[in-house]
């Protein structure tokens, strides 16, 4: 964990490898106070249990994650910064060479999605329950991972996929009716979007909302920003001067720091989420931050 150093904090850090990150990575982008000994994870979400433990003085995590560890006494707390953001509207994707698949089809269907708390999958699920009328207890859902806050409940209409399958094998082959995959997994032509003209409703699902779809955000141990307040500044004032070597980036404006910045879109999360059951109670954005 954080060790004093001379004048300069180090600290056990964990953060993907995105263009954003990349100049506070590389140490282009360095702090005459703090020091950060990165974790060699490729995929960061693999790491999310530990980060959820407190392995990390300093480490990324998907939003949904952190309202589930603050509801269960998890020791980290939020900075409000994002690192990683992307479309969620063009991620639910069905076999186009079963037919065409749409929202208001979705009743009994068998849909992949990589775990119940997923982010993408929670703002997917808002999407259509909100937006498109869709009864999220009428749909089947495969899960191939285990919740990363291991007191989260699935309900009973979640189901654990066969051992050895993919979620995108399974949706090729059939297996599944529809799966929320990544955008790059429809290259092909083969899976396509259900929900029609996605980068038209997402323009007007961010018009109408003033959110972001936010996926990944940055937190600190609880106990380190306790001890030392100035931290979690610091590491925000760098994650901003290493996202501006990299402004062209797909979804930059997303990307977004400050409290007010994000509090559309953390409200809304919050909100899907207890629609969801995944958390007990709606916490107010400024709860987040509370030490």
């Amino acid at each position: 964990m954080a060790k004093q150093e001379g004048e300069r904090l180090h600290l056990q850090a964990m953060l993907g490898d995105y263009p954003n990150t990349q100049g506070l990575k590389s140490g282009s982008v360095a702090s005459g106070r703090l020091v950060f000994d990165f974790d060699d994870v490729k995929l960061p979400q693999t790491a999310f249990k530990k980060v959820v433990r407190g392995d990390y003085d300093v480490a990324e995590l998907a939003i949904v994650t952190y309202l589930q560890a603050l509801a269960h006494g998890k020791p980290v707390l939020l900075l409000p910064t994002v690192v990683m953001a992307f479309p969620s509207h063009p991620c639910l994707a069905y076999n186009s060479a079963k037919g065409v698949l749409r929202p208001s089809d979705l009743a009994g269907k068998r849909i992949g999605i990589r775990a119940h708390s997923v982010t993408t999958v929670t703002w997917v699920r808002g999407i259509l329950q909100n937006d498109y009328g869709v009864d999220l207890d009428r749909i089947h859902w495969v899960a191939f991972e285990d919740p990363h806050v291991p007191e989260c409940v699935e309900p009973p209409n979640v189901t654990r996929a066969p051992a050895g399958k993919t979620l995108t094998g399974m949706l090729r082959t059939g297996e599944l009716d529809a799966g929320v995959v990544m955008v790059s997994d429809q290259q092909d032509g083969l899976l396509k979007s259900v929900i029609p003209e996605p980068a038209v409703a997402m323009h007007r699902w961010r018009t109408e909302t003033k959110a972001r779809p936010l996926n990944h955000v940055v937190v600190v141990h609880r106990d380190l920003a306790r001890a030392h307040p100035w931290v979690g500044d610091e590491v925000v004032r760098l994650l901003q001067q290493s996202a501006a070597l990299a402004p062209d980036i797909a979804g930059a404006d997303s990307i977004q720091s400050g409290i007010d910045e994000l509090r559309p879109s953390l409200d809304l999360i919050i909100h899907y989420s207890y629609q969801q059951g995944l958390i007990p109670r709606r916490f107010a954005v400024d709860e987040l931050f509370n030490m």
